[in-house]
């Protein structure tokens, strides 16, 4: 049987580089910041993260497809990029378990891509010239049209997307009778966070992003999860002060990706855009306060301002990326607060990292023990003084 060749495509880049292909998801015309992603598997967990909101996709795996889609590979309520470029696109899949193509999936979520593509040619690019601004059409090949349109997309920089992803009311997940309640502010959170509050005996329940401090308290959790999510944090001032207040609870507080940045500007840390990012499943970073090295999965476009983080005597930096140096966690010295840039629950990626997860257990469990031995007589926090 022939298979007909599919229509041609292009991706123009907000410095006027073209890219021609062929079309692949849906036909028309999206546009978003370009990024790209190094793993070599896990296309549809990197899809579904609610942190790419807004961006353009390029994987530097070459081949991307043939293990088509299954339900349960999930990480948000649905596609999240905003468009997808890739090398060779196969049409075809094969795995036990699969339900569909990649392809049937793109288009029924409307999501337009473009193959056929010279991605290693397109990753050199963004490295030498930094992230930013992009378009892929499928239906429109007439380049002063499409420079027109991909000079009105605004810029990553300066973005609140939170509030694109976000729950629209608070649902819960985990063992009903969990050792351990935790309240989950949802900024774009990933599933997998989720499951691995779960798997440590943790009900959770997750609130949306604008849930004041009272209402998460009046569910009276043992912690507080701050998740990822995408966006720029330094225009988030209303997330930054309910983080601010979280802080303050004298509750244990874990940050991840966003979460750790909204706690940086919540103490006085500054955010900054980076060059092009981090994003994949191969990234090293080293845990400070053990010595050990770690594989870690990552996917951010700002990081905290290492100088800030260095002279803040209320903060002890606890991970570095070895690559570049870059804050990849910290911690408060004078509360049971600590956050990092990476995703410890991967999905995709390693899981060398999940051992945080069993750090804010052990927080929890320590302030439960403490609070139990308190005299009644005492406030909070005055336990043995």
């Amino acid at each position: 049987m022939l298979v007909s060749q599919r229509p041609e495509a292009l991706l123009l880049l907000a410095d006027g580089t073209v890219f021609r292909g062929r079309a692949i998801g849906a036909s028309g015309i999206t546009t978003g910041e370009i990024c790209f992603n190094t793993g070599m598997t896990g296309y549809q967990e990197i899809f579904t993260d609610p942190s790419y909101t807004g961006q353009i996709m390029a994987l530097a795996t070459p081949h991307v497809g043939n293990y088509g889609v299954k339900a349960d590979e999930v990480e948000g309520p649905r596609i999240s990029i905003a468009g997808l470029v890739v090398k060779k696109f196969s049409e075809v899949w094969s795995r036990p378990g699969g339900e569909g193509s990649l392809d049937d999936y793109l288009k029924a979520q409307g999501i337009v891509g473009i193959s056929d593509v010279d991605t290693r040619k397109l990753v050199r690019h963004i490295r030498d010239n930094g992230a930013q601004n992009a378009l892929i059409s499928s239906s429109e090949m007439d380049l002063q049209v499409l420079k027109k349109k991909l000079a009105a997309v605004p810029d990553m920089a300066g973005l609140e997307l939170s509030s694109k992803v976000t729950t629209a009311k608070e649902y819960e997940i985990g063992p009903a009778d969990g050792a351990f309640r935790v309240a989950l502010v949802d900024f774009g959170v990933k599933r997998n966070i989720e499951r691995c509050l779960a798997e440590r005996d943790c009900r959770v329940r997750v609130f949306p992003m604008s849930t004041p401090l009272e209402a998460l308290l009046a569910w009276k959790p043992d912690g507080i999860m701050l998740s990822n999510g995408p966006g720029d944090p330094g225009a988030m001032p209303a997330s930054v002060k309910l983080v601010r207040s979280v802080v303050d609870s004298g509750l244990p507080v874990f940050g991840i990706c966003l979460g750790h940045q909204l706690i940086a500007e919540s103490v006085g840390m500054s955010t900054e855009k980076m060059h092009h990012g981090h994003r994949g499943i191969n990234h090293p970073v080293k845990d400070l306060t053990t010595g050990r090295d770690e594989v870690t999965s990552q996917n951010h476009g700002f990081v905290v301002r290492r100088a800030d983080a260095e002279k803040n005597a209320a903060v002890e930096i606890t991970h570095v990326h070895l690559n570049d140096g870059s804050v990849a966690g910290f911690r408060l010295k004078d509360r049971p607060v600590f956050c990092v840039q990476y995703h410890p629950e991967a999905g995709p990626g390693p899981y060398d990292s999940r051992y945080l997860f069993d750090r804010f257990v052990e927080n929890m469990r320590n302030a439960v023990r403490v609070e139990r031995n308190r005299p009644k007589n005492l406030p909070a926090g005055m336990a043995g003084a």
